[in-house]
């Protein structure tokens, strides 16, 4: 179950907090993306399993959730003598960055509206079950 927000906002968070509060990614997620910021040029899938010491499978599995998330790019390479693979290189840090600003603007908005509907809501209940003033 997550934490609360009050949970969240009194303990200390790390940048790495981040992955996971904003697209609920894994410690696993987290080394194959400190991995790829670490070697500083495109990996193969193979490369990343071996650098965080995983099966292939579950290496893919922490890459597509990276992918999905927008913390890494695809590129396809191609053999000269026809064929390809692809590596996997990190996001510039300042898209992902404006990203998860964007999500957060859109969250706060969201939570904004939903409190503005508690209010009126229970506002309005409140008002209907009061005494008629004057009796």
């Amino acid at each position: 179950m997550p934490d609360s927000m009050s949970e969240q906002l009194r303990r200390d968070m790390e940048c790495e907090g981040l992955l996971e509060c904003f697209h609920g990614l894994k410690q696993l997620d987290r080394e194959v993306f400190q991995t790829l910021v670490g070697t500083g040029e495109p990996l193969t899938v193979d490369e990343i399993a071996d650098h965080v010491d995983r099966e292939r499978s579950t290496a893919y599995r922490a890459v597509q959730r990276l992918l999905t998330a927008g913390f890494i790019q695809k590129e396809q390479v191609n053999y000269d003598q026809g064929g390809y693979y692809h590596v996997y290189k990190p996001t510039d840090p300042a898209e992902i960055a404006d990203n998860m600003q964007r999500l957060l603007n859109d969250w706060y908005a969201k939570m904004g509206q939903l409190i503005q509907e508690f209010e009126t809501k229970y506002e309005g209940e409140q008002d209907a079950s009061a005494p008629p003033v004057g009796d």
